[in-house]
């Protein structure tokens, strides 16, 4: 057989193996992240007019361990005020406070932790409707014995509130 025929003929073969694992690739859930999804309505402080003023929250914690590490991200989707779509004054600063927690009994102690900035830009440009997501980065922890979870809240720095970052906090992932 020609060069250029087994060359096509192995080009062929390749394609249907890789798309035969692309079709039975496990999704991010099967791969072992565990999460909790949990609501909060946040209102604007410095607004008291006529119009719809609140963020409505989804956020979901994820956590998994996989070789020795801890894993955790959270997802943000939001449906906002139409009003505020494109509005670069509603905020004065946005971001997600990620944790990584040790569950022990008690108070869970937080051992690694990261705010993750670029939630104001989302929420002051969402979609037509005011509304979209966000997504963290993965924040990674080398873990001992025990169990681990992930822990997070939206800070908001509402623009002429005079109060500084105000903490949503949201229901943590399952232990891993």
């Amino acid at each position: 057989m020609p060069a250029l025929k087994r060359t096509a003929l192995s080009l062929a073969a390749a394609a249907a193996v890789t798309a035969a694992t692309l079709a039975t690739a496990p999704t991010a859930s099967a791969a072992g992240y565990r999460c909790t999804t949990s609501s909060a309505s946040v209102d604007n402080p410095a607004y008291n007019g006529p119009w719809p003023d609140n963020y409505d929250f989804d956020v979901s914690l994820c956590a998994m361990r996989s070789g020795g590490y801890i894993y955790a991200y959270a997802t943000v989707t939001f449906d906002g005020p139409v009003s505020y779509v494109n509005q670069s004054d509603i905020l004065d600063g946005g971001r997600f406070r990620l944790e990584i927690k040790k569950s022990v009994s008690g108070t869970d102690p937080v051992v690694r932790a990261a705010a993750y900035t670029g939630l104001e830009y989302r929420l002051e440009h969402g979609n037509t409707w005011g509304n979209g997501s966000w997504r963290t980065g993965t924040l990674t922890y080398k873990a001992g014995s025990g169990r681990y979870l992930a822990d997070g809240a939206i800070q908001l720095d509402w623009n002429n509130d005079g109060r500084g970052y105000r903490s949503t906090n949201f229901s943590a992932s399952p232990t891993v």
